[in-house]
Protein backbone atom coordinates (compact mmCIF):
# COMPACT_ATOMS: atom_id res chain seq x y z
CA UNK A 1 0.00 0.00 0.00
CA UNK A 2 1.61 3.61 -0.62
CA UNK A 3 0.17 6.48 1.58
CA UNK A 4 0.21 9.86 1.31
CA UNK A 5 -0.86 12.85 3.20
CA UNK A 6 -2.73 16.47 3.31
CA UNK A 7 -1.93 19.34 4.37
CA UNK A 8 -3.08 20.79 7.97
CA UNK A 9 -3.11 16.85 8.60
CA UNK A 10 -0.57 14.71 10.57
CA UNK A 11 -1.94 11.38 9.35
CA UNK A 12 -1.04 8.53 6.17
CA UNK A 13 -3.25 8.23 4.10
CA UNK A 14 -3.82 5.06 2.51
CA UNK A 15 -3.85 6.24 -1.26
CA UNK A 16 -6.87 3.43 -2.11
CA UNK A 17 -10.15 4.52 0.39
CA UNK A 18 -12.15 1.61 0.85
CA UNK A 19 -15.97 2.97 -0.33
CA UNK A 20 -18.51 1.76 2.79
CA UNK A 21 -21.69 1.59 0.68
CA UNK A 22 -21.40 -1.96 -0.32
CA UNK A 23 -24.02 -4.29 0.45
CA UNK A 24 -22.21 -6.74 2.91
CA UNK A 25 -21.81 -3.78 5.28
CA UNK A 26 -25.38 -1.98 4.40
CA UNK A 27 -27.22 -6.16 5.48
CA UNK A 28 -24.97 -6.34 8.85
CA UNK A 29 -26.75 -3.03 10.20
CA UNK A 30 -30.18 -3.47 8.68
CA UNK A 31 -33.50 -4.26 10.29
CA UNK A 32 -33.25 -7.75 11.42
CA UNK A 33 -29.54 -7.92 10.72
CA UNK A 34 -28.09 -11.88 11.79
CA UNK A 35 -25.25 -12.51 13.68
CA UNK A 36 -24.00 -13.76 10.45
CA UNK A 37 -24.55 -10.03 8.58
CA UNK A 38 -21.96 -8.63 11.44
CA UNK A 39 -19.38 -11.36 10.90
CA UNK A 40 -19.13 -11.03 7.20
CA UNK A 41 -18.93 -7.16 7.74
CA UNK A 42 -16.06 -7.61 10.58
CA UNK A 43 -14.14 -10.09 8.50
CA UNK A 44 -14.64 -7.72 4.95
CA UNK A 45 -13.42 -4.56 7.43
CA UNK A 46 -10.43 -6.81 8.82
CA UNK A 47 -9.40 -7.99 5.22
CA UNK A 48 -9.20 -4.51 3.70
CA UNK A 49 -7.50 -2.74 7.25
CA UNK A 50 -4.86 -5.71 7.00
CA UNK A 51 -4.36 -4.91 3.31
CA UNK A 52 -2.94 -1.72 4.34
CA UNK A 53 -6.31 0.52 3.84
CA UNK A 54 -6.19 3.08 6.60
CA UNK A 55 -8.78 5.08 5.01
CA UNK A 56 -12.42 4.35 4.92
CA UNK A 57 -15.56 6.82 3.21
CA UNK A 58 -18.53 7.00 5.00
CA UNK A 59 -21.70 9.20 5.01
CA UNK A 60 -24.41 10.25 7.06
CA UNK A 61 -26.72 7.54 5.59
CA UNK A 62 -24.19 4.71 5.33
CA UNK A 63 -20.74 3.11 6.59
CA UNK A 64 -21.43 4.74 9.82
CA UNK A 65 -22.94 3.00 12.37
CA UNK A 66 -21.04 -0.59 11.07
CA UNK A 67 -17.48 1.79 11.32
CA UNK A 68 -18.07 2.56 14.43
CA UNK A 69 -18.67 -1.11 16.16
CA UNK A 70 -16.10 -2.35 14.08
CA UNK A 71 -13.60 -0.19 16.03
CA UNK A 72 -14.42 -0.50 18.99
CA UNK A 73 -14.02 -3.86 18.82
CA UNK A 74 -10.88 -3.55 17.28
CA UNK A 75 -9.78 -1.03 19.29
CA UNK A 76 -8.16 0.74 16.20
CA UNK A 77 -9.97 3.69 16.28
CA UNK A 78 -6.53 5.96 16.20
CA UNK A 79 -5.11 4.20 13.13
CA UNK A 80 -8.06 4.76 11.17
CA UNK A 81 -8.79 7.67 9.07
CA UNK A 82 -12.41 8.34 9.02
CA UNK A 83 -14.26 10.22 5.81
CA UNK A 84 -18.16 11.37 6.41
CA UNK A 85 -20.28 13.74 5.61
CA UNK A 86 -22.83 16.23 6.02
CA UNK A 87 -26.18 18.27 4.27
CA UNK A 88 -27.04 15.80 2.14
CA UNK A 89 -30.54 16.57 0.70
CA UNK A 90 -33.69 14.43 1.25
CA UNK A 91 -36.71 14.14 -0.56
CA UNK A 92 -38.36 16.68 1.27
CA UNK A 93 -36.14 19.74 1.62
CA UNK A 94 -32.26 20.56 0.43
CA UNK A 95 -30.15 20.85 3.69
CA UNK A 96 -27.06 22.79 2.89
CA UNK A 97 -27.58 25.20 6.32
CA UNK A 98 -25.36 25.61 9.62
CA UNK A 99 -28.17 23.48 11.07
CA UNK A 100 -27.73 20.83 9.36
CA UNK A 101 -24.25 20.42 9.33
CA UNK A 102 -24.22 20.71 13.00
CA UNK A 103 -26.79 18.46 13.50
CA UNK A 104 -25.55 15.57 11.42
CA UNK A 105 -21.94 16.35 13.11
CA UNK A 106 -23.75 14.54 16.36
CA UNK A 107 -25.41 12.04 15.10
CA UNK A 108 -22.04 10.84 12.90
CA UNK A 109 -19.92 11.15 16.25
CA UNK A 110 -22.65 9.16 17.69
CA UNK A 111 -22.91 6.34 14.96
CA UNK A 112 -19.10 6.55 14.80
CA UNK A 113 -18.59 5.81 18.35
CA UNK A 114 -15.98 8.36 18.22
CA UNK A 115 -15.35 12.17 19.24
CA UNK A 116 -13.76 13.33 15.81
CA UNK A 117 -14.31 12.88 12.47
CA UNK A 118 -10.62 12.97 10.41
CA UNK A 119 -11.76 14.09 7.06
CA UNK A 120 -15.41 16.14 7.08
CA UNK A 121 -17.24 17.11 3.81
CA UNK A 122 -20.31 18.67 2.69
CA UNK A 123 -22.13 15.92 0.68
CA UNK A 124 -23.87 18.31 -2.08
CA UNK A 125 -24.05 22.04 -2.56
CA UNK A 126 -26.58 24.79 -2.88
CA UNK A 127 -25.14 26.91 -5.30
CA UNK A 128 -27.59 29.43 -4.31
CA UNK A 129 -26.02 29.07 -0.41
CA UNK A 130 -23.35 31.76 0.46
CA UNK A 131 -20.15 30.45 0.88
CA UNK A 132 -19.77 32.69 4.02
CA UNK A 133 -21.68 30.83 6.86
CA UNK A 134 -20.44 27.16 5.85
CA UNK A 135 -16.82 28.22 6.12
CA UNK A 136 -17.79 29.87 9.41
CA UNK A 137 -19.40 26.29 10.54
CA UNK A 138 -16.72 24.42 9.83
CA UNK A 139 -13.90 26.08 11.16
CA UNK A 140 -16.55 26.55 14.73
CA UNK A 141 -16.27 22.51 14.22
CA UNK A 142 -12.39 22.17 13.48
CA UNK A 143 -12.05 24.73 16.36
CA UNK A 144 -13.72 22.57 18.86
CA UNK A 145 -11.33 19.29 17.45
CA UNK A 146 -14.73 18.01 16.10
CA UNK A 147 -13.21 17.39 12.52
CA UNK A 148 -9.49 17.57 11.55
CA UNK A 149 -9.71 18.80 8.09
CA UNK A 150 -12.71 19.37 5.94
CA UNK A 151 -14.03 20.33 2.12
CA UNK A 152 -16.87 19.53 -0.20
CA UNK A 153 -18.04 16.48 -2.09
CA UNK A 154 -19.80 17.20 -5.41
CA UNK A 155 -18.91 21.01 -4.87
CA UNK A 156 -17.58 22.63 -8.18
CA UNK A 157 -13.84 24.03 -8.11
CA UNK A 158 -15.40 27.21 -8.81
CA UNK A 159 -17.70 27.08 -5.51
CA UNK A 160 -14.54 26.04 -3.57
CA UNK A 161 -12.01 28.32 -4.39
CA UNK A 162 -14.93 30.89 -3.48
CA UNK A 163 -15.06 29.32 0.08
CA UNK A 164 -11.31 29.71 0.12
CA UNK A 165 -10.84 33.15 -1.05
CA UNK A 166 -13.12 34.03 2.08
CA UNK A 167 -11.27 31.88 4.32
CA UNK A 168 -7.71 33.53 3.62
CA UNK A 169 -9.21 36.67 4.68
CA UNK A 170 -10.49 36.01 7.66
CA UNK A 171 -7.57 33.90 8.14
CA UNK A 172 -9.93 30.78 8.97
CA UNK A 173 -9.10 27.16 7.96
CA UNK A 174 -9.35 26.59 4.10
CA UNK A 175 -11.20 23.75 2.14
CA UNK A 176 -8.27 21.14 1.84
CA UNK A 177 -9.96 17.96 0.40
CA UNK A 178 -12.69 17.56 -2.55
CA UNK A 179 -14.63 14.34 -3.49
CA UNK A 180 -16.11 14.88 -7.18
CA UNK A 181 -16.47 12.04 -9.24
CA UNK A 182 -13.77 11.26 -11.18
CA UNK A 183 -12.48 8.23 -12.81
CA UNK A 184 -11.44 7.08 -16.83
CA UNK A 185 -15.08 7.22 -18.27
CA UNK A 186 -16.54 10.37 -19.24
CA UNK A 187 -20.19 10.86 -17.12
CA UNK A 188 -22.70 11.67 -20.12
CA UNK A 189 -25.67 12.39 -17.06
CA UNK A 190 -26.10 12.97 -13.55
CA UNK A 191 -26.52 9.46 -12.08
CA UNK A 192 -28.89 10.16 -9.57
CA UNK A 193 -30.91 12.93 -10.96
CA UNK A 194 -33.49 10.48 -11.28
CA UNK A 195 -33.96 9.20 -7.70
CA UNK A 196 -36.34 11.48 -5.73
CA UNK A 197 -34.31 10.90 -2.38
CA UNK A 198 -31.22 12.30 -4.26
CA UNK A 199 -32.77 14.71 -6.84
CA UNK A 200 -28.64 14.44 -8.51
CA UNK A 201 -26.37 17.34 -7.10
CA UNK A 202 -23.46 15.07 -8.98
CA UNK A 203 -20.08 16.76 -9.92
CA UNK A 204 -17.68 15.18 -12.06
CA UNK A 205 -14.45 16.60 -13.11
CA UNK A 206 -13.93 13.61 -16.13
CA UNK A 207 -14.08 13.73 -19.07
CA UNK A 208 -12.74 16.18 -22.16
CA UNK A 209 -14.80 19.23 -20.50
CA UNK A 210 -13.76 18.97 -17.32
CA UNK A 211 -10.24 19.37 -18.76
CA UNK A 212 -10.10 23.20 -16.31
CA UNK A 213 -10.93 21.90 -13.27
CA UNK A 214 -8.69 18.59 -13.24
CA UNK A 215 -5.93 21.34 -14.02
CA UNK A 216 -7.43 23.65 -11.07
CA UNK A 217 -6.48 20.86 -8.72
CA UNK A 218 -2.95 20.46 -10.09
CA UNK A 219 -2.51 23.79 -9.89
CA UNK A 220 -4.30 24.39 -6.21
CA UNK A 221 -2.90 21.21 -4.86
CA UNK A 222 -6.20 20.36 -3.30
CA UNK A 223 -6.79 16.26 -2.91
CA UNK A 224 -9.15 14.66 -4.90
CA UNK A 225 -11.03 11.66 -3.30
CA UNK A 226 -12.47 9.89 -6.69
CA UNK A 227 -16.00 8.22 -6.07
CA UNK A 228 -16.82 5.65 -8.84
CA UNK A 229 -13.58 5.50 -9.82
CA UNK A 230 -14.92 2.45 -12.15
CA UNK A 231 -17.57 4.30 -13.09
CA UNK A 232 -20.25 1.88 -11.04
CA UNK A 233 -18.70 -1.32 -12.05
CA UNK A 234 -18.07 -0.10 -15.85
CA UNK A 235 -14.09 -1.19 -15.79
CA UNK A 236 -14.71 -4.17 -13.87
CA UNK A 237 -14.48 -6.43 -16.60
CA UNK A 238 -17.92 -7.89 -15.93
CA UNK A 239 -19.11 -7.53 -19.54
CA UNK A 240 -16.54 -6.50 -22.81
CA UNK A 241 -16.82 -3.78 -25.42
CA UNK A 242 -17.14 -6.39 -28.30
CA UNK A 243 -20.79 -7.23 -26.07
CA UNK A 244 -21.73 -3.62 -25.34
CA UNK A 245 -25.58 -4.44 -24.75
CA UNK A 246 -24.54 -7.09 -21.76
CA UNK A 247 -23.39 -3.64 -19.83
CA UNK A 248 -26.98 -3.07 -19.48
CA UNK A 249 -27.81 -6.58 -17.62
CA UNK A 250 -24.48 -5.92 -15.03
CA UNK A 251 -24.76 -1.88 -14.32
CA UNK A 252 -27.34 -0.39 -12.33
CA UNK A 253 -29.68 2.35 -13.24
CA UNK A 254 -27.43 4.65 -12.67
CA UNK A 255 -24.55 3.36 -14.37
CA UNK A 256 -26.23 2.89 -17.39
CA UNK A 257 -27.49 7.04 -17.01
CA UNK A 258 -24.39 8.47 -16.08
CA UNK A 259 -21.58 5.95 -18.17
CA UNK A 260 -23.34 3.92 -21.06
CA UNK A 261 -22.05 5.95 -24.52
CA UNK A 262 -20.20 5.09 -27.73
CA UNK A 263 -17.16 6.87 -26.16
CA UNK A 264 -16.91 4.66 -23.24
CA UNK A 265 -17.16 1.75 -25.20
CA UNK A 266 -14.34 2.82 -26.55
CA UNK A 267 -12.09 3.62 -23.64
CA UNK A 268 -13.15 0.00 -22.74
CA UNK A 269 -11.93 -1.20 -25.39
CA UNK A 270 -8.43 0.58 -25.50
CA UNK A 271 -8.37 -0.99 -21.81
CA UNK A 272 -8.70 -4.39 -22.48
CA UNK A 273 -6.24 -4.29 -24.93
CA UNK A 274 -3.59 -2.81 -23.17
CA UNK A 275 -4.97 -5.16 -20.48
CA UNK A 276 -3.92 -7.99 -22.66
CA UNK A 277 -0.48 -6.09 -23.64
CA UNK A 278 0.56 -5.43 -19.64
CA UNK A 279 -0.65 -8.90 -18.68
CA UNK A 280 -3.36 -7.13 -16.03
CA UNK A 281 -7.05 -6.70 -15.67
CA UNK A 282 -9.08 -3.98 -16.97
CA UNK A 283 -9.95 -3.09 -13.83
CA UNK A 284 -6.19 -1.89 -12.91
CA UNK A 285 -5.75 -0.23 -15.97
CA UNK A 286 -8.58 2.04 -15.36
CA UNK A 287 -7.52 1.99 -11.53
CA UNK A 288 -3.71 3.20 -12.80
CA UNK A 289 -4.86 5.67 -15.22
CA UNK A 290 -6.59 7.42 -11.98
CA UNK A 291 -3.06 7.30 -10.06
CA UNK A 292 -1.06 8.73 -13.16
CA UNK A 293 -2.62 12.27 -13.44
CA UNK A 294 -0.85 15.47 -12.58
CA UNK A 295 -2.65 16.19 -8.83
CA UNK A 296 -3.00 14.31 -5.87
CA UNK A 297 -5.75 11.81 -6.43
CA UNK A 298 -7.07 9.18 -3.93
CA UNK A 299 -9.63 6.37 -5.54
CA UNK A 300 -12.73 5.24 -3.88
CA UNK A 301 -13.23 1.48 -4.26
CA UNK A 302 -15.51 -1.07 -2.66
CA UNK A 303 -14.02 -5.04 -2.96
CA UNK A 304 -15.35 -7.48 -1.81
CA UNK A 305 -13.03 -10.26 -2.01
CA UNK A 306 -9.38 -10.54 -1.19
CA UNK A 307 -8.54 -11.05 -4.63
CA UNK A 308 -10.24 -7.92 -6.02
CA UNK A 309 -8.46 -5.76 -2.77
CA UNK A 310 -5.17 -6.75 -3.64
CA UNK A 311 -5.43 -6.16 -7.56
CA UNK A 312 -6.83 -2.56 -6.98
CA UNK A 313 -3.72 -2.14 -4.54
CA UNK A 314 -1.22 -2.92 -7.18
CA UNK A 315 -2.60 -1.19 -9.54
CA UNK A 316 -1.43 1.63 -7.92
CA UNK A 317 2.21 1.09 -8.71
CA UNK A 318 1.32 0.72 -12.58
CA UNK A 319 2.90 3.15 -14.29
CA UNK A 320 1.74 4.99 -17.50
CA UNK A 321 3.22 6.97 -20.04
CA UNK A 322 1.68 10.33 -20.99
CA UNK A 323 1.08 8.91 -24.37
CA UNK A 324 -0.74 6.04 -22.75
CA UNK A 325 -3.06 8.22 -20.45
CA UNK A 326 -4.09 10.11 -23.15
CA UNK A 327 -4.82 7.37 -25.08
CA UNK A 328 -6.95 5.58 -23.21
CA UNK A 329 -9.39 9.01 -22.39
CA UNK A 330 -9.71 9.21 -26.51
CA UNK A 331 -7.65 12.25 -26.82
CA UNK A 332 -4.99 10.75 -29.39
Amino acid sequence: MKYSTIDGFDKKISKLVFGTATPILFAAVAPGATAEDKKKAYELLDDVFRAGVNTFDCASHYGEEIMGEWMELRGNREECVIITKCAHPNKWRDRVTTFDILSDIHDSLAKLRTDYVDIYMLHRDNPQVAVEPIVDVMNKLYAEGKVKVFGGSNWTHQRIAEANEYARAKNLQPFTVSSPNFGLAEQIADPWVADARFGGGCVTIAGPDNAPARQWYADSGIAVFAYSSLARGFFSGAFSSSEPEKAKEVLDEPGILGYYCDNNIKRLERCEELARQMGITVAQVAIAWIYNQEFDVFALSSPVTKQQLQANIDAIDIQLTEQQVKWLNLET
